[in-house]
């Protein structure tokens, strides 16, 4: 049987007790995208695992054709609360390391137009 990506999506949203305003508004999006994404019969991995990521849903047990579990766990630090410090520490990690970098890089560009 051939699965309708949105169907499953919305079927798990709506289990979930989630709304189509709240949905909209955790993914950046009005509700008329979230809407469309429901009539898609073939959704993009990335807006299945973005809808995952704010719901806290592993999409990858109905789909476990575009989500390989290694990917997952090597990529990605969500589905358990437990991770929710170890990924901001992460993120916030990433952001300053490329603030340090942008900063270096208008240093040297100050100095060689001196």
């Amino acid at each position: 049987m051939d699965l309708h990506y949105g169907q499953v999506v919305e079927r798990i949203i709506r289990r979930k007790g989630y709304s189509i305003s709240e949905l909209a508004r955790l993914t950046n999006v009005n509700r008329r995208s979230v809407y469309n994404w429901f009539n898609q019969k073939h959704l993009k991995s990335e807006i299945i695992f973005r809808i995952g990521n704010v719901i806290n849903h592993d999409f990858s047990t109905e789909f476990p054709s575009l989500y390989p579990k290694d990917e997952l766990n090597k990529h990605y630090h969500f589905m358990n609360d437990d991770n929710d410090q170890s990924t901001t520490t992460y993120w916030k990690d990433k952001y300053i390391d490329l603030l340090e970098k942008y900063n270096q890089l208008l240093l040297d560009f100050m100095s060689s137009k001196d």
